[in-house]
């Protein structure tokens, strides 16, 4: 059965990683700015919430995608 992840191709996710997940490259990186935010309890605007979903989302998918490509076994 194909799920959702198998019609992803990795270096689309790659690629999205790369420049959606880490736009603005300067001064620093929105998702590593927001996750530093959220270790420090200061993310409580609505805006801060969503720039972290939009920035992790590309990483939380190819993270998926690696976990289920490398525990998946395969059918005969």
């Amino acid at each position: 059965m194909h799920n959702i992840f198998d019609r992803i191709s990795l270096p689309l996710l790659i690629l999205l990683c790369l420049s959606l997940g880490l736009a603005p490259f300067s001064p620093e990186p929105h998702v590593l700015e927001k996750l530093s935010m959220l270790a420090t309890g200061e993310l409580t605007r609505l805006i801060d919430i969503f720039d972290l979903l939009l920035h992790g989302t590309p990483w939380l998918l190819l993270s998926i995608k690696l976990i289920l490509s490398l525990t998946r076994k395969e059918e005969p």
